[in-house]
């Protein structure tokens, strides 16, 4: 049979349709398979599990979401985990666990498979991070050198958070971050309160950092922060204040560092009614470190700032300036040596000629007990050849200076007076060695 011209264009073009078809069809396969698999990868807890995995495995770390999932693709991706536990493998505690987090890193990122580290916004609500489980990992995770900061184009806010120690808390932590990116200046809004029983210790503070890349790198960056502080305590004191805090900043193996730090502070000590204004500078290396705040060698200077300035009634506080450290964590640590520039008028006048106005008086102070002062401090005070020694406890001193003429003649402390010459009420006496012990001095001292 013979084949014309156009039988064999037939054949061509079935055979042609045949190829066509399968083509479609395998191509139809293809496509199924892919939108199979986009659907299984993408279907939210199943995408969920997949990025927390791969996230746990660069880290080291057992990430967990179990709450409801959702993600958006169009635009810029958007993934929201709920119920989120974090913790190192076969660990008990857990390192991290977050109500909810919401990240959103662009397509760019996606794409750069870790090579970029540039996200759009991160949110975490109720984020409870454990101290001592976290400062475990970090012990095990490469040099900070080899770390990268991640960017955040619309910022970081965190909501509700904690952040716990072993005895002490950090709670309410809300942190407004609008931009963080690296080479570029931080600037954030933090509040907070610090638990430490007795004490509680609110914030509400405006913090900048030149630049928050150094912090990964070991490296030094300035530092600055400012707002409103209090201090309470179950005793039924307060301490509210302004803070301002700056310094080159370093955070490493030796935990925080503000070396040196300029530290101001204007307060008010309330107790029982009283109101005494004060305000407190001081200049020396500050560090944070297994949950203790430490400022070493240090200068400090002490004035009151009463609204009246020729209000003796209110010049509770003694003018000074000193050097030495202090030490706040489960326990207080105050240690000091200086000169007082004035005796304040509204405590108990001295015996001539002690009482001379305007003669500085070298002090020491030393004092080592619970946050709110309630143990005894050790206070050594010399004028000229006579001197003072003694031990007493501030709540016990206040309440005797509250007392004004009902008070006891005798403060309540325990001391040792020695002075060549002293004179009361026109009586001169020489060679003055004298003991002093106030029974409400006895518990505190001994």
């Amino acid at each position: 049979m013979a084949i014309g011209p156009d039988a064999g264009a037939t054949h061509q073009g079935r055979g042609a349709g045949r190829k066509l078809r399968w083509f479609a069809a395998i191509l139809a396969g293809v496509v199924l398979l892919f939108a199979l698999a986009a659907h299984l990868l993408l279907e939210p807890q199943r995408a969920s599990r997949f990025l927390l995995d791969r996230i746990g495995a660069s880290l080291g770390l057992e990430v967990r979401a179990d709450g409801r999932a959702e993600y958006r693709l169009r635009g810029t991706p958007m993934l929201v985990l709920r119920d989120v536990s974090v913790r190192e493998p076969g660990a008990a505690r857990e390192l991290l666990h977050a109500d909810r987090i919401l990240l959103s890193v662009p397509w760019s990122t996606i794409r750069a498979a870790g090579d970029v580290l540039d996200a759009q916004r991160l949110e975490l609500d109720t984020p409870r991070v454990d101290l001592p489980a976290l400062q475990h990992w970090l012990a095990s995770r490469p040099p900070s050198g080899t770390q990268r900061m991640p960017a955040f184009a619309d910022g970081v806010r965190i909501r509700d958070g904690v952040l716990a120690g072993d005895d002490w808390r950090i709670d309410g932590i809300a942190l407004e971050l609008p931009r963080l990116a690296a080479g570029e200046a931080l600037h954030a809004r933090l509040r907070a309160r610090y638990l430490a029983p007795p004490l509680q210790a609110p914030v509400d503070l405006a913090i900048a950092v030149v630049d928050p890349g150094a912090l990964l790198r070991d490296a030094r960056t300035g530092f600055a922060a400012s707002g409103r502080i209090g201090v309470r305590s179950d005793d039924g004191w307060a301490l509210p204040g302004w803070l301002v805090l700056s310094g080159p900043l370093r955070i490493g193996a030796g935990g925080l560092r503000l070396q040196p730090a300029n530290v101001g502070i204007a307060a008010q000590w309330e107790s029982d009614g009283t109101r005494v204004p004060f305000a407190l500078g001081a200049h020396g290396p500050l560090r944070f470190d297994q949950a203790v705040w430490l400022l070493a060698d240090a200068g400090v200077v002490l004035r009151g700032r009463d609204a009246v300035a020729n209000d003796a009634a209110n010049d509770l506080v003694p003018p000074l300036r000193a050097r030495g450290q202090l030490a706040l964590g489960r326990r207080l640590v105050l240690r000091l040596g200086g000169d007082i520039a004035r005796w304040p008028r509204a405590w108990p006048a001295l015996p001539k000629p002690l009482d001379a106005a305007n003669a500085a008086m070298p002090f020491a102070l030393d004092y080592t007990g619970t946050p709110d002062f309630g143990d005894a401090a050790t206070l050594a005070l010399r004028r000229g050849d006579a001197s003072l020694d003694a031990r007493v406890r501030l709540a016990d001193l206040q309440a005797w200076l509250a007392a004004g003429d009902a008070q006891d003649p005798l403060p309540p402390l325990d001391a040792r007076v020695r002075a060549p010459v002293l004179e009361f009420d026109g009586v001169r006496l020489e060679g003055v060695e004298a003991t002093l012990s106030s029974p409400g001095a006895d518990d505190a001292a001994h």
